[in-house]
């Protein structure tokens, strides 16, 4: 499994671009910020964002004078993953 699954907050943002396909920078930290229920340090927030596209995982557009961010094919494997193996933990509990 990747490093990058050791990070919640990358975890979640990879989660959010599963969902949306694509979302630009300032909405998908307001989506963050409203899952997590506080404000998100900007620089902070592009870092983690910066991160997965230096490992691959997101892929940034230009878009005027918007990023936009999507996942690239082992950032879906990642997240698929990821579902998979929280899946088993759950589904496999003993609910005695």
């Amino acid at each position: 499994m990747s490093r990058w699954l050791q990070s919640g907050r990358r975890r979640d943002l990879c989660a959010l671009l599963y969902e949306a396909g694509a979302l630009r920078g300032q909405k998908l930290k307001t989506a963050l910020e409203r899952h997590y229920g506080t404000r998100l340090d900007p620089k902070s927030f592009y870092g983690s964002l910066d991160a997965l596209v230096d490992s691959g995982l997101v892929e940034r557009e230009t878009e005027g004078i918007h990023d936009s961010y999507r996942l690239t094919t082992a950032g879906i494997e990642g997240v698929e993953s990821q579902y998979a193996w929280l899946s088993e933990r759950v589904d496999g509990r003993d609910d005695a």
